[in-house]
């Protein structure tokens, strides 16, 4: 399924590479965006990287970045409230290929 989806997306990670998606303040997604926006990040991805999931111990929950999902849009560069994520160039020629163009 994985293939599917990159092969459909038109993406490609390696796993040797570095993250291209890190937050700048790990605190930031519950204490802020959660608290206040109710968690805009598990809305506004178009490709579902990134997931508000419950914590191991206790009631709470964490900020999940599913990278592999990503399609280098922006989009969380754009719209995340807080300026929190850093979004970089992926590395080693990956990212979207648009056939035709």
């Amino acid at each position: 399924k994985q293939w599917y989806q990159r092969r459909v997306r038109g993406t490609n990670h390696e796993a040797d590479q570095p993250a291209h998606l890190t937050l700048k303040d790990d605190s930031v997604p519950i204490e802020r965006n959660y608290a206040i926006y109710d968690g805009p990040e598990g809305r506004f991805c178009p490709a579902g990287v990134y997931e508000y999931v419950p914590e191991e111990i206790g009631d709470g929950y964490k900020l999940q970045i599913n990278a592999q999902n990503c399609v280098h849009c922006k989009t969380c560069d754009i719209k995340c409230p807080s300026q929190n994520i850093n979004w970089v160039v992926p590395e080693g020629g990956g990212g979207p290929t648009y056939n035709g163009m």
